[in-house]
């Protein structure tokens, strides 16, 4: 796993062991960035089920102004701060360990892009994306990007948003949802 492009490109990213982590693949990724690369410069970006941070941090290497990476595992935040450390991202991050439903609830901050790449067999994508809707922290004109597995692939609408087509790349959904 490693950055694809930007300030911090060709770094190497530390991975966590076992499988409490799934990192998102690099073609994946890269399809992701491809998909908002004009949106990403100067962007607020919000990381909302950090894991690695690599979302995030590909995002700060791409000229995002800033991000905030939420997880509520500490061996998943210590592993963050490492990753924003190998690619001397720190300055423009924060890392906060939080339940994803908690962080929401008292979230204070408006962004231009949030990520969404929670565990596939939960409800946490579907929970996510309506408060985020509900207590409206996302800038006018805003991305929204969902990644989830094929058997979930999100058919769902919030008023004051559109929904782009899925984009698939093996088993893997990506969804974008934009603020009107």
């Amino acid at each position: 796993m490693r950055v694809i492009t930007g300030s911090a490109r060709g770094v190497v990213l530390k991975t966590p062991d076992g499988m409490a982590t799934r990192p998102t693949t690099d073609r994946v990724k890269e399809a992701l960035f491809s998909i908002i690369q004009f949106d990403v410069p100067t962007s607020r970006v919000l990381d909302l089920f950090a894991g690695t941070g690599q979302l995030g941090i590909e995002a700060l290497s791409r000229g995002a102004k800033s991000a905030v990476f939420v997880d509520e595992r500490e061996d998943a935040c210590k592993l963050v701060r490492e990753n924003l450390k190998r690619t001397k991202l720190e300055q423009s991050a924060r890392v906060v360990r939080s339940d994803y439903m908690a962080y929401l609830k008292n979230c204070q901050e408006e962004f231009d892009i949030i990520i969404l790449d929670p565990p596939y067999a939960e409800v946490f994508l579907e929970n996510s994306l309506k408060m985020i809707s509900e207590i409206d922290i996302l800038q006018s004109g805003g991305i929204i990007v969902s990644e989830c597995s094929e058997e979930k692939a999100l058919t769902l609408d919030f008023p004051g948003y559109s929904r782009s087509k899925n984009y698939k790349y093996g088993k893997i959904i990506l969804t974008i949802y934009r603020k009107d």
